[in-house]
């Protein structure tokens, strides 16, 4: 067993607290994620394993040993990077490792939305078989327009499995070179506005940062045919979730289906969770077994590289490591 410690802020698959077992790493619970509890056992961390759990700049004040926050997925709106910088600690996170699960998710997001199945499922079990049967809408998708918003490694899985299923895709995504639309086979949306009045399922895939805050809101929802359905597994504060709710209870967006929200938990009282049209899941997109696996052994290998001297791959801010190798 070496000195280096990690604690992990919030559950991760077994295989990969086992894998810093195997590299003699102390490995250290919190009882909660929330910055008292956590801030409380820092003090003598090596590293930090989080996936949603906020870092902010007083707990990074008494962290004085901590040379590594490992994110658990990709999103790391939670942590204050430019704080743990100054700190000269690493903020490195695992692309990719579960790109796949939140592609299927976005899928069967759509199909539920599609085809109301948490609606059916309800009326079923109440009794009211025939009632939903021969009076409820809904949409085949099969020949429909499906646009991508933001075509990174997630939106692009997303949009090979939607043109498997016989759908014409295209996307918004400026940064994205020509050359993966081309292998995808997935023609471009001069802008958002044209995609998002041409498209039958909105799909969102964009990380959440200044430009993309509300980047869905009233305006651009007002922009969607009252056919379309919006599906986002990307970040909740890219959609306009208020005005969101609004257009779906005035039938002027036929459905929806949420992986993700502003707040997180949703309040109890939010508006969306009144709506029979739209579907909502806790932000367990990437959630699958083979995915959670994937990722905890991803940043768990941070760790252990951090632990042998080594940097860890997919540093998001390699100032630290600049300061470092400085005179």
């Amino acid at each position: 067993m070496t000195d280096f410690t990690c604690v992990i802020a919030q559950p991760i698959h077994q295989d990969g607290i086992e894998l810093l077992h195997e590299a003699g790493i102390r490995v250290v619970h919190t009882p909660a994620p929330d910055p008292v509890s956590l801030g409380s056992v820092l003090g003598n961390a090596d590293a930090l394993i989080v996936r949603s759990a906020e870092v902010n700049r007083t707990m990074l004040d008494r962290a004085r040993r901590l040379k590594l926050i490992g994110v658990h997925g990709v999103g790391v709106n939670a942590i204050d990077i430019a704080a743990a910088t100054e700190h000269g600690v690493i903020v490195a996170n695992t692309p990719g490792s579960n790109a796949q699960a939140v592609a299927e998710q976005a899928i069967a997001l759509m199909f539920a939305a599609a085809r109301r199945v948490p609606l059916a499922d309800r009326t079923v079990r109440e009794g009211d078989f025939f009632a939903f049967k021969y009076s409820v809408p809904m949409i085949e998708l099969e020949g429909s327009t499906f646009g991508v918003v933001g075509f990174g490694n997630i939106g692009q899985r997303t949009a090979r499995m939607a043109k498997g299923l016989g759908m014409r895709v295209i996307t918004y995504s400026p940064n994205a070179p020509d050359s993966a639309l081309a292998e995808v086979g997935v023609k471009r949306a001069q802008s958002l506005e044209v995609l998002l009045g041409d498209a039958d399922i909105v799909s969102i895939h964009v990380a959440l940062n200044e430009q993309t805050h509300n980047l869905i809101g009233r305006q651009e929802l007002a922009r969607m045919k009252p056919t379309a359905l919006l599906i986002n597994t990307g970040r909740g504060g890219t959609v306009d979730e208020i005005a969101l709710a609004e257009m779906l209870a005035e039938e002027r967006l036929a459905g929806a289906g949420l992986d993700v929200f502003a707040v997180e938990p949703i309040p109890y009282d939010h508006p969306l969770l009144a709506l029979d049209n739209v579907v909502l899941s806790p932000h367990n997109g990437g959630s699958t077994a083979t995915s959670m696996s994937r990722t905890a052994r991803a940043v768990a290998q941070h760790v252990v590289d951090m632990s042998r001297g080594q940097l860890p791959t997919q540093v998001l801010n390699p100032l630290v490591i600049t300061n470092q190798e400085a005179p």
